[in-house]
């Protein structure tokens, strides 16, 4: 029954429900009203029933959470609060272990579901109708959904969150089954329907909805604490990337380059895959470090077989100092073992010897076709597969050690001075952050070639 004053509600459709004292009822929507004489009933009462537009989200593992399970919903419902902010909508609310998005009449539903789908700490989210948690409510609601679903089979999914609703699952089921069946004629069919009518029943509220749209899984965005990802423009590190981020990192970005000796396309290309990594936590930090001197050093004193653990052995040094300055107490790389020389066990080994702080490589256990395929879902694969030239394609030995050992590295560096080189790439290291781009890559492609005529 509505009892508040309508204009503050944002009304989508209202319906109306005639019933007898015999108990008949009858269904009218706002479409077509029938008259009283019409209906041939006596002393009529009409409940009014006010549908709302609804995004329903289920949480994914912050449902395992014990007594800090507060904590990671008030982080998911911030970045949703964040990730929404240039979109009109009613508002963002924490109802019964859910989240709940209220809709306006103007807002863009296709768009905010788009983004939502990216949201770690989601499961699924729905369009859905709500409507008070009323068996004539629940059938007003499904009579409207009936005619703009084509099906010829159908079935009802039908969940209480709570007990206190005096029909039980499986009884729901049945009376809005029979209720759906009388108006389209359609047969019941629990396998495999043409269409599935949702309802979820929270207390004094009930959302209808037609489908679940999977969300992103994982644990909510900056619950798991920071990592510095060293990200070169290709396949893996962008995939690396959202491995942690999917389990509630906050992931810092570190690039080097070895400009002017290549082009700075490695650093446009990072900055374009970064836009839409920043999709997952909004905004990304990143660190642009000259690499060239380093290389030449190397390349001057060190046995050419070694160059490349050598390389790797600086660039996680350079980049644990920038981790420790930030607070980060991770390292992340795309290394999937075996892919390429630098990638043995044996050279991990030598060039993890480097750090103090740990190194996750989220992608070890993974082929090339898997990483692929989550990067075109990602979609940075079509940036990434982009020809460029990076630091580590600089003066690369004809033929490089596979099985390096941690002593032979040490060995090599004896004739390096490693501090002052370590110190010099990073006073010339540049530092900017780069924003969320929520635009297809089809679209952020040809801005970028506007960007560059």
């Amino acid at each position: 029954m509505a009892e508040r004053r309508l204009n503050s509600l944002r009304v989508i459709r209202m319906f109306l429900y005639v019933t007898s004292p015999s108990g008949r009822g009858l269904h009218v929507t706002g479409r077509r009203l029938l008259k009283p004489e019409a209906c041939n009933l006596k002393n009529i009462w009409v409940k009014i029933t006010v549908v709302k537009r609804t995004i329903l989200i289920h949480y994914h593992e912050i449902n395992l959470k014990g007594n800090n399970r507060g904590w990671f919903e008030a982080r998911l419902h911030q970045h949703i609060i964040s990730l929404l902010k240039d979109l009109p909508y009613d508002s963002v609310q924490r109802y019964a272990g859910r989240l709940l998005i209220g809709l306006l009449p103007e807002s863009p539903v296709e768009e905010i579901t788009r983004r939502l789908k990216m949201v770690f700490g989601v499961a699924n989210l729905a369009v859905a109708w709500e409507v008070p948690a009323e068996i004539e409510a629940l059938q007003s609601g499904l009579a409207e959904l009936i005619p703009i679903t084509h099906f010829q089979s159908f079935k009802i999914d039908a969940r209480r969150g709570t007990k206190d609703f005096p029909l039980d699952s499986q009884q729901l089921n049945q009376h809005l089954g029979a209720f759906v069946q009388s108006l389209s004629k359609a047969r019941v069919q629990l396998e495999n329907p043409d269409a599935t009518f949702f309802v979820e029943i929270v207390g004094s509220r009930a959302f209808l909805y037609l489908s679940r749209i999977p969300g992103g899984g994982g644990l909510p965005s900056g619950t798991g604490g920071k990592a510095l990802c060293l990200l070169s423009g290709g396949i893996d590190s962008p995939v690396a990337a959202y491995r942690m981020m999917r389990r509630g990192c906050r992931v810092l970005y570190i690039h080097f380059h070895s400009f002017p000796h290549t082009t700075v396309e490695s650093q446009e290309k990072v900055r374009r895959i970064l836009r839409i990594l920043s999709r997952f936590q909004l905004e990304s930090q990143l660190t642009l470090v000259p690499f060239a001197e380093v290389q030449r050093e190397i390349v001057a004193y060190a046995p050419p077989p070694l160059r490349v653990i050598l390389y790797r052995r600086f660039m996680i040094r350079i980049a644990q100092a920038v981790a420790q300055n930030e607070k980060a107490s991770a390292l992340v790389t795309g290394d999937s073992l075996g892919q390429v020389a630098s990638q043995t066990l044996e050279n991990i080994r030598t060039i993890s010897a480097a750090a103090t702080l740990p190194i996750f490589r989220p992608l070890i256990g993974d082929d090339k076709e898997e990483i692929m395929r989550v990067a075109r879902e990602i979609e940075t694969y079509e940036i990434s597969i982009q020809a460029d030239q990076d630091c580590c394609s600089l003066f690369v030995p004809r033929h490089p050690e596979t099985m390096s050992s941690i002593d032979q590295a040490e060995r090599a560096e004896v004739e390096l001075d490693v501090n002052r080189l370590i110190q010099s790439a990073l006073a010339e290291s540049t530092r900017e952050t780069i924003a969320s781009d929520f635009s297809s890559y089809k679209t952020a492609a040809k801005t970028y070639e506007q960007s560059q005529t």
